[in-house]
């Protein structure tokens, strides 16, 4: 258990060795705590779900592991956020797919209403967790040969329309209730295992699917709309309809938000280095972060390089208030409540290390043509010490000092997860 005065004195040294930079300290940690992230529900259940679809999974999805104590019901994925929250610093949000509704009997997902998600809505509010919404466009029979919104069939693409236009009533509804815009998010798996002989044609009909889902004007003080792209999955290798390419381009044609997820794109590119392109001209952006290891497996997020990267960026470049950041990942192999606070935690701290750079220095010395000093000042930030910063930020929040939240997991799994 963490000494709090030691975690104090530890501190202001800190904050006294950052003053020296130009940087100050509390100023950061009162930054970072407005800082909310939306954790993904599919962690919990590795990505099942509570509707009696009678699919499986699919849609180039998978989840690896059989860690015991999954959540199986709504209660019990409620329980085990209330868990993860209290172990993460701040306020944070809820991203919630479609397939996760309270369904008393089978509901098809064009008829899916905001009734299904009541109950999420009044849990987020005794909470004080924002919600953000998906639809969900696999683990479905009429998803089964990996098409949707751009099927070649009509009637199939109509249904899957009719439950985007659904999903963003439902994502209003949300945003209404709880006076935050729910960004309400759309991906689908649609592609080809092998070399298709018609590229173009599918991506006509995703692009007429989409325009059919946004075409009814919704406010956007209740939902913002974002489209997902892509570069392969699962079933889906050599061709995927919606690429970065396409979305870029209807992005920006109908001013939508681009989320970019860091474990989306060749292994060579880093989306770090496509913030500040994408934000000159999309209004906003949804950043799912996870981490991919040679494919795009949604790894637990670690305080790697790339996510340092893409945190400072976000600081740098002041888009902090133009991007929304979610997590995107899950692990069956180890206990799912850890899984969400190493990832949150992890996210957290890459943007308080950003926080702390003095980073009008580091521009005037780049604008200087100093190159020299601007380098040898970012590698002598890596050893400051912004443990002390970060440790002092938990105590104040209420949130555990170091990796004592573990303990708190491990009782959680002796005394709930162990019993399912």
């Amino acid at each position: 258990m963490a000494d709090s005065r030691q975690v104090e004195q530890a501190y202001s040294l800190a904050r006294e060795r950052y003053a020296s930079l130009g940087v100050d300290a509390s100023a950061a940690l009162e930054n970072v705590s407005e800082i909310s992230i939306s954790l993904q529900c599919w962690q919990g259940d590795d990505v099942r779900g509570f509707e009696d679809s009678g699919a499986e999974i699919g849609g180039g999805l998978a989840v690896t592991g059989n860690y015991p104590g999954k959540a199986t019901t709504v209660d019990e994925l409620r329980s085990d956020l209330e868990q993860a929250y209290s172990l993460i610093p701040g306020s944070h949000r809820l991203n919630l797919h479609a397939c996760y509704g309270e369904f008393p009997k089978r509901v098809e997902r064009d008829q899916f209403g905001v009734e299904h998600f009541q109950g999420w809505i009044d849990w987020a509010r005794h909470q004080e967790v924002k919600l953000d919404f998906n639809p969900t466009y696999f683990a479905h029979e009429k998803a089964a040969d990996g098409f949707t919104l751009s099927h070649y069939d009509a009637g199939i693409r109509s249904f899957w329309i009719d439950h985007g236009i659904a999903c963003r009533k439902i994502g209003a509804a949300m945003g209404k209730a709880q006076r935050s815009p729910c960004v309400t998010n759309v991906w689908v798996p649609d592609g080809h295992k092998d070399t298709p002989a018609d590229r173009r044609a599918p991506r006509e009909r995703l692009a007429q699917s989409l325009d059919s889902i946004f075409a009814e004007k919704i406010d956007s003080l209740h939902n913002l709309d974002a489209v997902e792209c892509k570069l392969f999955g699962i079933g889906s290798e050599s061709y995927v309809v919606g690429s970065h390419e396409f979305y870029l381009g209807y992005a920006i044609s109908r001013n939508k938000l681009l989320c970019m997820d860091s474990g989306h794109f060749h292994p060579t590119e880093v989306v770090s280095d496509k913030l500040s392109s994408v934000l000159m001209y999309v209004p906003e952006i949804l950043l799912h972060i996870s981490r991919g290891v040679r494919w795009d497996s949604d790894h637990v997020v670690t305080l790697g390089d790339e996510l340092q990267a893409i945190a400072q960026e976000l600081i740098r470049g002041d888009y902090l208030d133009r991007v929304h950041i979610g997590l995107d990942f899950f692990d069956a192999s180890i206990n799912r409540v850890a899984a969400w606070v190493i990832g949150a935690r992890n996210t957290l701290k890459a943007l308080l290390f950003a926080l702390l750079e003095p980073t009008g220095q580091l521009k005037e010395l780049e604008l200087d043509g100093d190159f020299t000093r601007r380098l040898a000042l970012m590698e002598e930030l890596k050893s400051m010490p912004f443990g002390s910063v970060w440790d002092y930020h938990c105590m104040k929040s209420g949130s555990p000092v170091g990796a004592d939240w573990l303990d708190e997991v491990r009782a959680y799994e002796k005394d709930v997860l162990s019993l399912r």
